[in-house]
């Protein structure tokens, strides 16, 4: 590549979409700065690490399927597949007042639900497994599919209390395609990389570093605007100018940075999208709490209260039941995972509290779990975690390349149908990088 063909590119975000799009742009032979305002690179993906482990911990809970084939060929492309683990853990339902069993295998045969409802389990699964067509399924609600083709004794004890869980008093927009893909995707085996994603976001940091790329951590962008028809950032108070910027930041983001965005149609279109938050209350505890095995638990929902349903949070996940606690120097690690609407009082309670509640009810899956267990606990939050899609969503998406020239935008609302998650985010970075590269 001739020196004149060097772009200039500016990425916002050292996410896992920020960080593969700006694989493919130092690949190509540009100039590459990434910006990221957290103090390390990884986004909602990122880890953190107790000062005894070997390994770092996901923020959030995280994993990969068998078929996220865009997430494996990225790290096949930086030298790293062998450090990818595979085992397969075993994942539960709490269904009345005990632990149940529950993945899409033959183990949905003992549930404890009827005959025909086990029939129509089967079948509905069969189908959603099997069908590539979600096209129709975006322009009926979960809720309403459900009901007619699962019945309700099913929908009932299964997939409503889930849907409530996440979504809350939302559960009843939310498509079917949606729950298709979270379906059609899913895989018996889970996947992570030795050492924690964190290990794998800092080799692709790396990666990215050693073909000429700059990471500034800790550097949030004030502004993005234009000059000359060219993207700029607004950096330190300090405005740069870039050839293409590509931000992989979210929509609120986008309509806070962009003078005028919010005037144009594509700016009303990400002003009209929905999401809601995430909080996870991780524990180390010096003894197990799931002693069957089980390393994911779903909890049923039957209210969008949190007062008045049985349990204050969606997901309890004992990660050592999938990887071995040696790697955490012995400690049990258990996440409390929960969806809520980025204005709920989880948002204002002190960390304290929050782990309080949430501590308070373990006893239900164990009764001789006892506080004095909890040898140390960590509190995150994102407001931005988990869109809300609609009837016919595909036809609400923001495209990549926004009106204004130059820059584009790929963010975990534009993934869809699939839900958010770090094979998308890999998929629509590199997508944002060949339509930056592409229009050249």
């Amino acid at each position: 590549m001739t020196e004149h063909h060097q772009l200039n590119i500016g990425i916002i975000g050292a996410g896992v979409a920020g960080m593969a799009a700006a694989w493919d742009c130092v690949n190509a032979g540009h100039h590459v700065t990434l910006y990221e305002a957290e103090a390390g690179v990884g986004g909602l993906a990122a880890g953190f690490r107790d000062p005894s482990w070997d390994w770092s911990l996901e923020k959030y809970y995280h994993h990969w399927f068998e078929t996220d084939a865009d997430m494996l060929q990225l790290i096949a492309e930086i030298g790293q597949s062998d450090k990818v683990l595979f085992p397969r853990p075993k994942t539960s339902y709490w269904m009345d007042g005990k632990i149940v069993r529950s993945e899409i295998s033959l183990s949905a045969l003992f549930l404890p639900i009827s005959p025909l409802a086990k029939l129509r389990l089967a079948l509905v699964g069969v189908y959603l497994k099997l069908t590539r067509n979600w096209k129709p399924l975006e322009k009926i609600t979960a809720h309403e599919w459900f009901t007619r083709y699962l019945g309700t004794e099913a929908y009932n004890k299964l997939f409503r209390p889930l849907l409530i869980g996440k979504f809350g008093e939302r559960y009843q927009e939310v498509n079917m395609a949606w729950m298709w893909a979270r379906i059609y995707k899913r895989t018996l085996k889970l996947g992570t990389f030795q050492g924690g994603f964190q290990a794998f976001l800092n080799a692709l940091a790396d990666a990215i570093r050693e073909r000429g790329a700059v990471i500034h951590l800790s550097t949030p962008i004030e502004a993005i605007g234009q000059q000359d028809g060219q993207p700029t950032l607004t950096v330190n108070s300090e405005t740069q100018v870039f050839d293409k910027i590509i931000s992989t930041a979210s929509p609120g983001f986008m309509l806070r940075a962009v003078p005028g965005l919010r005037e144009t149609p594509y700016g009303q279109k990400i002003a009209n999208l929905s999401s809601i938050g995430a909080v996870c209350v991780v524990l180390a505890l010096n003894k197990s709490l799931l002693t069957d095995g089980t390393y994911w638990l779903n909890l049923p929902a039957t209210t969008a209260d949190k007062h008045a349903t049985p349990f204050p949070f969606l997901a309890l996940v004992e990660h050592t039941n999938w990887m071995d606690k040696a790697h955490y120097n012995g400690d049990v690690l258990v996440y409390c995972g929960d969806y809520i609407p980025a204005d709920h009082e989880y948002f204002q309670l002190s960390e304290a509290a929050l782990a309080e509640r949430f501590i308070s009810v373990l006893s239900q899956f164990n009764p001789d779990f006892k506080p004095d267990w909890v040898r140390a606990h960590w509190v995150f939050r994102a407001p931005y975690a988990q869109p809300v899609p609609g009837i016919n969503h595909s036809e609400h998406i923001p495209a990549i390349q926004t009106p204004f020239p130059g820059l584009y935008w790929a963010s975990m609302s534009q993934v869809y149908p699939w839900d958010r998650g770090t094979n998308y985010a890999v998929e629509i970075g590199r997508l944002a990088a060949q339509q930056a590269l592409a229009s050249i």
